[in-house]
């Protein structure tokens, strides 16, 4: 997917949103976007495991983990799930882990950091409710975009 953030931005000022610079790159893909489907939990990875464990469809997740810096949200065996099942990426909110194999995926994976702990797996959290950080509310359905520049978003989409 060829595109730039900055190019979208100034090709469509006022229409799009950018988030507060505060994500690292740790997925395969620097780049990427799609529409949104939105979670949120807090350490409680169990909804991010099945929500990427259904057909994706070029899609994006976004999860509002709250922020935390106590445990990952997101490793290599989840990531996986979001390869086979066609995601496009995750934009947490909180922390990964594995990032060593993660980052040779075919998925964008933007996060705050890494955390070698797991979270626990209770299956509490919201799917597909706006979430809000970095300045930017995200909805189910509207568009993504993430690049080396950061990320930004539209209510319809840009390519």
């Amino acid at each position: 997917m060829e595109f730039q953030t900055t190019d979208l931005c100034d090709a469509n000022e006022g229409k799009v949103r950018a988030v507060a610079p505060m994500f690292r790159s740790f997925g395969g893909k620097t780049r990427f976007a799609g529409p949104i489907r939105t979670l949120k939990v807090f350490e409680d990875n169990a909804l991010v495991r099945s929500t990427l464990d259904t057909p994706g469809q070029g899609a994006v997740l976004v999860v509002d983990a709250g922020g935390s810096m106590r445990c990952a949200m997101l490793g290599d065996q989840l990531a996986l799930l979001g390869v086979k099942n066609g995601w496009a990426g995750v934009i947490m909110y909180g922390c990964i882990r594995d990032s060593g194999p993660i980052s040779g995926m075919d998925l964008g994976v933007f996060a705050l950091g890494t955390h070698p702990m797991k979270s626990v797996k209770k299956g509490a959290g919201d799917l597909d409710i706006p979430v809000s950080f970095g300045g930017v509310t995200f909805i189910t359905g509207q568009y993504v975009y993430a690049d080396e520049d950061g990320v930004i978003v539209s209510e319809a989409p840009l390519l």
